[in-house]
C-alpha cells in the first residue's frame, strides 16, 4: 500500500469550517497538521447562513449547550481579528426574533421566559419597536425579542481564509483509526493522532449515531444596506430567517428535513421559505432570487455536538447540527488543548463520543459518493 506524503503530526478528516478551524489552530500551536477532504468547504459551511446566535439558538432542556455556545460567541471576536473581519463580513448589531401571529408570539414568549432564566441580555420588543429596529418588517408584526450578542458572519468567506491557511490534501477518506487514514484510492496517510470533523459523513465512516438533516436555503440580491439587521422570525409555527451581507446579499432559510444524504432543492422547500420570508418582509418581493442550495447538518441523537477521545482513540470534532459556524472556534480550541494534552478551555463531558455507547445501534442511511466531507 502507497504512502501519502507529507507525514503530519495530526490529520483532521473533513474540511468544513470545523475541520479547517481545528487543522489551523494546531498549526499556531506548532503541530504539524494537514486536512484531508476531496472537496473542502463545499458541504454545510457552504450552505450555511452565518448566524452566530447563542440566544437565539437557546431552547429548554438544552443549559448546557447553551453555555458551549455562549463560550463560542466569546471566543468569534478574537477568531475574526485574526482572520480579519472585514474579510470575512463579520457583524456585531445584534439579532431580531419576531413573531408574526399571536399564536407565533406566544411560542416567542416563552422563549423570552427561558433567556430571562438564563440571564440572557434580551429586550423584549411590541410591534412598533421592531419596526422601527428593522423598518422592512411587516405591520403585523406582534412582537419580538432583541439579542445584543447574536451575530454574523459569511461563512464561505471564512473558509476562503482558512483554506489560504491549512494544507489539504484533496482525497477522500475510505477507513479511519487512530493513527492513519486510508483514502479510498487505496492510499494511506500516518499520524500519531487523527480527528474526525467530517460532519453528517461521520456515521457513515466510523458508525457513531450521526445523522443528515437536510436544509434547503436561498440568497437572494438586493441594494446595499436594504435589510439592516438579521431577522429570524415566527411564521404561523415555522421558523424562517433572513441574514443581510455588506454586499446586499441577504440568505433566506432554512428547512430542517430528515431525507438522508438528499441533498436535491425542492419547488415545495423554495415555497416555502419564500412565503414565510415574504410575509415576515415583504419588501424582499423585488429582489433577485440568485441560488438555491441544499447542505447536510450533522445531527446527533441528543442535538448535541460530539467533541472529545473516543475509545477508539480518535479525537472527534463533529455532530454539531444547527451551530457549526458558531462552534468552530471553540471546538478548535477544545480540540488543539486535547490533542496536546492540555486541558480544554470548556468542559466537554457534557460532549463527550462516549455518551453513546449504552445506546442501541441505529441505521445509518446510504451515501454515495463518499467525498467532500464537512464539520
Amino acid at each position: 500500500m502507497a504512502d501519502l506524503s507529507p507525514k503530519p503530526d495530526v490529520i483532521v478528516v473533513g474540511g468544513g469550517i470545523v475541520g479547517l478551524s481545528v487543522g489551523w489552530q494546531l498549526l499556531q500551536d506548532g503541530v504539524e497538521a494537514v486536512v484531508i477532504d476531496a472537496a473542502p468547504g463545499t458541504g454545510a459551511s457552504h450552505a450555511a447562513a452565518g448566524m452566530l446566535a447563542p440566544i437565539h439558538e437557546a431552547y429548554w432542556g438544552e443549559s448546557h449547550i447553551l453555555g458551549l455556545n455562549l463560550a463560542a460567541s466569546q471566543a468569534w471576536p478574537a477568531f475574526a481579528d485574526q482572520l480579519g473581519a472585514d474579510a470575512i463580513d463579520y457583524c456585531r448589531n445584534g439579532m431580531l426574533m419576531a413573531a408574526y401571529s399571536a399564536d407565533d408570539k406566544a411560542l416567542l414568549d416563552s422563549l423570552g421566559d427561558l433567556h430571562e432564566q438564563e440571564g440572557l441580555p434580551v429586550q423584549r420588543l411590541r410591534s412598533r419597536e421592531c419596526r422601527r429596529s428593522e423598518p422592512l418588517l411587516a405591520p403585523s408584526v406582534r412582537g419580538g425579542v432583541y439579542s445584543p450578542l447574536d451575530h454574523h458572519v459569511n461563512p464561505r468567506r471564512v473558509v476562503a481564509e482558512l483554506l489560504k491557511r491549512v494544507p489539504v490534501i484533496a482525497v477522500s477518506a475510505a477507513e479511519i483509526a487512530r493513527d492513519q487514514v486510508v483514502a479510498d484510492d487505496g492510499r494511506r496517510v500516518a499520524c500519531q493522532q487523527v480527528v474526525v470533523a467530517a460532519g453528517a459523513w461521520t456515521g457513515r465512516l466510523l458508525g457513531v449515531p450521526v445523522r443528515p438533516v437536510k436544509g434547503q436555503i436561498l440568497r437572494l440580491s438586493g441594494p446595499e444596506g436594504l435589510l439592516g439587521l438579521p431577522v429570524r422570525g415566527v411564521v404561523r409555527g415555522s421558523s424562517v430567517y433572513a441574514v443581510p451581507r455588506s454586499d446586499g446579499e441577504i440568505v433566506v432559510g432554512a428547512t430542517q428535513e430528515e431525507q438522508g444524504f438528499d441533498t436535491r432543492v425542492t419547488a415545495g422547500g423554495v415555497y416555502e421559505l419564500l412565503r414565510d420570508v415574504l410575509a415576515l418582509l415583504p419588501g424582499l418581493s423585488e429582489v433577485d432570487l440568485v441560488e438555491t442550495w441544499a447542505g447536510l447538518r450533522p445531527g446527533a441523537p441528543d442535538n448535541a455536538p460530539i467533541i472529545g477521545a473516543g475509545d477508539d482513540g480518535i479525537v472527534y470534532a463533529t455532530g454539531h447540527y444547527r451551530n457549526g459556524i458558531l462552534t468552530a472556534p471553540i471546538t478548535a480550541a477544545a480540540v488543539a488543548a486535547l490533542v496536546q494534552g492540555r486541558r480544554p478551555p470548556v468542559d466537554l463531558s457534557p460532549f463527550s463520543p462516549n455518551r453513546f455507547d449504552a445506546m442501541p445501534a441505529a441505521r445509518l442511511p446510504d451515501a454515495e459518493p463518499l467525498s467532500g466531507v464537512a464539520g
